[in-house]
C-alpha cells in the first residue's frame, strides 16, 4: 500500500507536467515583438521578481537558525519546497483564482487563466499597463510562494512533510487566492470598499499569521520544548536576505520604476530600522538582554507592518508604524509564550499581529484618505476587512488542517519527533 501511494503521487505529478506542457500556447516570441512596453518598468519588475524570490530562501535560513539542531534541514526545506509546489499550482489554477474574472468580488474564475491561458506578453490595463502581463503573473507568484512558507514556522519540529505539502497546496487555492482576489482585483470586494493594502498586509501576513495560529492549535504542543536556537548566524543571514528581498516585495508592488516605488523603498527601510532598534531597547527596558535574535525579529516585524502602508505614508509615519508594531508584537510574543499555544517560531505574534497593526495604521495615516485627514470610511472598512480576514482564515485553515489530517496524518509519531525531523522525515543530518 505504501508503494502504491508513492506511485500514485508520481503519476499525478506526471499528469500535471503533461497539462503544463501541452495546454499552454497563449504567447510566443513573435507576439512579444508586437507589443509596447516600458523598458524601465519591465526591467525593474524583473529585478523585483528576483528580489522577492530570494526572500523564501532567506526565510529558510531565518527559521532554520531558530529551531533545534535536529530539525534544521526539515524546517528550511518546508520553506524552500514552496518554490516548487506553489509555482506549479499558481500556473495551473492559482493565478486564475486570484486574478480571473470575478465571482461576486470573492474569487476569480478558474477558467479565465487556467494553465496561464490568456496570460500574454501584452500589458493588461488593470495589472500593470506598462509591463508584460506574464511578468505581473510571475511577480504575484512570488507572493503566493512565501505565504505558506511563513506559516510553516508555527508547526516546525512536529509536522509530517507530505502532509505539509498537501496543506500548502490547499491553502493557496482556498485561502490565499480568494484573499488576493478580494484585495487586489479591480472587482474584489475589499478593493471596491476602498481598502488599501499596498503589498500584502492582509493577503500575505495576516493570512499566514492566522493560519499559523490554527496550525499551532490543531497540532498541539511539542513533546519537548527547547528554546535553544541552533544557529544564530543563520538567523542574521536570513534577516538580511529578507530585508533585501523586501525592497522588491514593497517597491515592486508599485508595478513600475516610478515615484510610488521610491516612496515604498524608503518607507520599507526606515520602518524596519526603527522596529529593530525599538525591539532591542524595549527588551532592555523590560530587563532582558539586547540580543541578535531580538534585533532580527524586530526588523522582520517592522517589514511586516509597513507592507500594507508602504506606498501611502510619509517617512515619519513609517517610523511610527515600525515603533508601534515592534512593541505590540513583542508583548504579543510574551503573552503567547505564557499560553498553551505552541507557535514554535512566533509566526502569529510577528506576522499576524504585525499585519493587523499595519493595516490599522495604514487606515490612520494613508495620504488624503486616512483617519488623520478626517475621513473615517476607509478606517471603518479596514476594520471590517480585518475582522472578515480573521474569521475566514481561522475557520478555513482549521478546516483544511482537518481534511489533510484525515487523508495524511499531520503530526509525526512521538518517536519521530524525538529523533528529529531531519532524520525521521528526510534521512539527513545537519553537521
Amino acid at each position: 500500500m505504501k508503494n502504491f501511494g508513492s506511485k500514485l503521487n508520481f503519476i499525478f505529478l506526471f499528469v500535471v507536467v503533461l497539462i503544463l506542457l501541452f495546454g499552454n500556447d497563449s504567447y510566443s516570441i513573435d507576439q512579444g515583438k508586437e507589443v509596447s512596453i516600458d523598458s524601465g518598468d519591465t526591467a525593474w519588475m524583473i529585478v523585483s521578481c528576483a528580489f522577492v524570490l530570494l526572500m523564501t530562501p532567506g526565510l529558510a535560513f531565518f527559521y532554520g537558525g531558530m529551531v533545534n539542531i535536529k530539525n534544521i534541514i526539515s524546517t528550511m526545506l518546508q520553506s524552500f519546497v514552496a518554490l516548487g509546489v506553489i509555482s506549479i499550482v499558481w500556473v495551473l489554477i492559482g493565478f486564475s483564482l486570484a486574478f480571473g474574472d470575478s465571482f461576486y468580488g470573492i474569487i476569480g474564475s478558474p477558467l479565465t487563466y487556467f494553465n496561464f491561458q490568456n496570460v500574454t506578453l501584452a500589458p493588461h490595463p488593470d495589472f500593470g499597463s506598462t509591463i508584460p502581463f506574464l511578468l505581473f503573473a510571475f511577480f504575484q507568484l512570488k507572493f503566493a510562494i512565501i505565504t505558506p512558507a511563513i506559516i510553516s514556522g508555527s508547526f516546525a519540529e512536529r509536522i509530517r512533510f507530505r502532509s505539509y505539502i498537501l496543506f500548502m497546496l490547499l491553502f493557496t487555492i482556498f485561502i490565499y487566492s480568494p484573499l488576493a482576489h478580494m484585495t487586489w482585483h479591480p472587482d474584489g470586494i475589499f478593493r471596491k470598499w476602498g481598502v488599501l493594502d499596498f503589498a500584502g498586509g492582509t493577503v500575505v501576513h495576516m493570512s499566514a499569521g492566522l493560519a499559523a495560529l490554527s496550525g499551532a492549535i490543531f497540532l498541539g504542543k511539542r513533546k519537548k520544548i527547547e528554546e535553544k536556537p541552533a544557529n544564530i548566524p543563520f538567523v542574521i543571514l536570513g534577516t538580511g536576505l529578507l530585508w533585501f528581498g523586501w525592497f522588491g516585495f514593497n517597491s515592486g508592488s508599485a508595478l513600475g520604476a516610478n515615484l510610488d516605488a521610491a516612496i515604498a523603498f524608503a518607507n520599507t527601510n526606515l520602518a524596519s530600522a526603527t522596529s529593530m532598534i525599538t525591539w532591542i531597547f524595549y527588551d532592555r527596558f523590560t530587563n532582558k538582554k539586547m540580543t541578535a535574535l531580538g534585533a532580527c525579529i524586530g526588523a522582520i516585524v517592522g517589514l511586516v507592518a509597513i507592507t500594507p502602508a508602504a506606498g501611502f505614508v510619509t517617512l515619519g509615519q513609517s517610523a511610527f508604524i515600525g515603533f508601534i508594531a515592534s512593541i505590540i508584537s513583542n508583548i504579543a510574543i510574551g503573552i503567547t509564550k505564557k499560553s498553551n499555544i505552541d507557535d514554535t517560531l512566533d509566526v502569529f505574534p510577528s506576522h499576524g499581529v504585525g499585519g493587523i497593526v499595519g493595516m490599522i495604521l495604514t487606515a490612520v495615516f494613508a495620504s488624503n484618505v486616512g483617519l488623520i485627514y478626517g475621513d473615517s470610511s476607509v478606517f471603518l472598512y479596514h476594520l471590517i476587512t480585518i475582522l472578515i480576514t480573521i474569521v475566514f482564515t481561522l475557520f478555513m485553515s482549521y478546516l483544511l488542517l482537518k481534511i489533510v489530517d484525515s487523508v495524511l496524518p499531520l503530526r509525526v509519531r512521538e518517536d519521530q519527533e524525538e529523533r528529529g525531523l531531519d532524520a525521521s522525515q528526510h534521512g539527513e543530518l545537519y553537521n
